[in-house]
């Protein structure tokens, strides 16, 4: 896709990858935050604020968004590179900043998933965050196409209208599949820390 495809209309915030970085950083520093004010203790008698925003933000949208941004460019990519970030962008965007962009993000939020506990939401809250962010990407896409008439995406270009909706499905069954990853990743390496958890949840239930 030539340059002139490409629309100013909604700037660095039209692109997913974009914004699933601003996610990422503001994830990082919440987790900072935590760290510094807050407590990672599994099951603190008061949990902050700062530590249960931190734990659904990463939850909900900072590991399945990383995983889906990775997983998705990197699949397409492979495929058609066209279809993802076109020859013509590489001026604009060297290989380094594309490692940054869509390898670097998937290995960090690994070692954070790792390496530091969290308790995850109940699922349907989770999900709920996950697909309402997903849902208002997509309206953001179509707002950006019904403005400009170009599509953010190459690959929405080559798409006719029923492949462009099993492609949206299939991201969001992509992007649930990933958070549902995350919480069962997160409870085999955490699982002594979610059960203490868990049940100190019902003692102060009760």
């Amino acid at each position: 896709m030539p340059l002139s495809y490409i629309t100013p209309y909604g700037g660095k915030f039209k692109y997913l990858t974009y914004l699933d970085a601003m996610i990422q950083t503001t994830y990082f520093t919440l987790a900072l935050i935590n760290d510094i004010v807050g407590t990672n203790e599994p099951s603190p008698s008061q949990k902050p604020l700062i530590r249960r925003v931190k734990d659904t933000v990463f939850s909900s949208l900072a590991f399945p968004l990383a995983l889906f941004v990775g997983v998705s460019f990197w699949g397409i990519y492979a495929v058609d590179r066209e279809l993802i970030l076109p020859r013509s962008m590489d001026e604009f965007f060297p290989t380094w900043l594309n490692h940054v962009m869509h390898s670097n993000i998937v290995v960090f939020i690994l070692i954070e998933l790792l390496t530091s506990f969290r308790m995850y939401p109940k699922r349907k809250v989770g999900l709920s965050i996950l697909s309402f962010f997903m849902i208002c990407y997509l309206v953001w896409v179509h707002v950006i196409y019904y403005n400009t008439g170009f599509w953010v995406y190459p690959i929405l270009h080559v798409l006719n209208w029923p492949l462009r909706i099993g492609f949206y499905l299939f991201c969001l069954a992509f992007a649930s599949c990933g958070y549902i990853l995350g919480e069962r990743v997160n409870r085999a390496v955490w699982s002594s820390e979610v059960e203490k958890t868990v049940r100190s949840g019902k003692k102060k239930a009760k």
